[in-house]
């Protein structure tokens, strides 16, 4: 049984003689009866019983169209799918972000992005940003939204926040009673304070290993962690600093330390929603963009 076989006897059966379906099918009515013989011939039976009118199928006419009407379901199911895929209607968007920032903006951009888009899935991948445009130029991920500089020739780039680089502190360290919050220090300024680290493949700690070599400090390290929550509440109960963006600056920091924006330090790792360049992005991944753009524009998940 072939598509074409199976619609040609579906509808003889339903227009109730070869003529009316010949008809309906725009073919002619000896190339019909040419095709309906020719599958009787291959199977070794009669589909209808010609004795009537109009034709009605005999027991084995009736097997057949049980099976061609499952084959022409299956048909128009898959036809559907692959309209919504090409209408890009839905799909997988294979999606890196870091922890942080997927608990951050997910939970809010996730409900407009069903109701927008119902039928697409995301592979979420949790990465450090420092690793996830290495991933989209292996082809791991199709998009990532990650605090990187946006300079590799085989990317592209659209950015969605920038982020000021600064020192959180306890309000236990020395520098917490010395300066007021919000006030630019130097590193200086903090040179024998310990430090919480976050580990390789995080954004900050780009930063952190690249100021500490031109300073040419060696602070004591307390603890290294993959968790920046982990690192801020270190921070913040022993009295330590860390390197941090502002926008994790929350209300629970903000009570039990001080931020300090780097004095002459110009951060250009921001957040970017990056692709492989010369891809075009779907509708759905371009739509996740424009969520998360407008949600952090408008601070809504700050």
């Amino acid at each position: 049984m072939n598509l074409k076989q199976a619609l040609y006897i579906r509808t003889i059966s339903r227009e109730g003689g070869i003529t009316a379906a010949a008809k309906k099918l725009y073919v002619s009515q000896p190339s019909l009866s040419q095709m309906v013989r020719q599958v009787e011939s291959e199977y070794g039976v009669t589909l209808f019983d010609r004795t009537v009118s109009p034709l009605r199928l005999t027991y084995a006419g009736e097997k057949y169209l049980q099976a061609a009407n499952v084959m022409l379901a299956a048909n128009d199911r898959l036809e559907n799918e692959l309209r919504e895929i090409r209408e890009e209607n839905s799909g997988l968007l294979r999606l890196g972000i870091s922890v942080q920032r997927a608990m951050q903006i997910l939970p809010v951009a996730m409900p407009w992005f069903v109701m927008q888009f119902p039928k697409v899935s995301i592979d979420l991948r949790e990465e450090g940003s420092a690793n996830l445009e290495q991933l989209l130029e292996d082809g791991e991920i199709d998009l990532a939204l990650a605090a990187i500089e946006s300079v590799s020739p085989k990317l592209s780039y659209t950015l969605i926040e920038k982020e000021v680089i600064g020192i959180l502190a306890g309000k236990n360290s020395s520098i917490a009673n010395q300066i007021p919050p919000g006030t630019p220090i130097s590193l200086s300024m903090i040179r024998e304070d310990a430090f919480v680290s976050l580990k390789p493949g995080h954004s900050v700690r780009v930063v952190q290993d690249a100021l500490f070599r031109e300073k040419g400090m060696q602070p004591q390290i307390l603890l290294e962690t993959d968790s920046l929550e982990v690192a801020k509440r270190v921070t913040l109960q022993a009295g330590a600093c860390m390197f941090l963006s502002d926008i994790f600056v929350d209300d629970y920091a903000r009570r039990s330390g001080v931020f300090y924006p780097l004095m002459d330090y110009e951060n250009k790792r921001h957040l970017y929603a990056c692709w492989r360049k010369g891809e075009k992005l779907p509708r759905y991944a371009d739509g996740f963009i424009k969520i998360v753009s407008k949600i952090l524009d408008k601070n809504a998940v700050k």
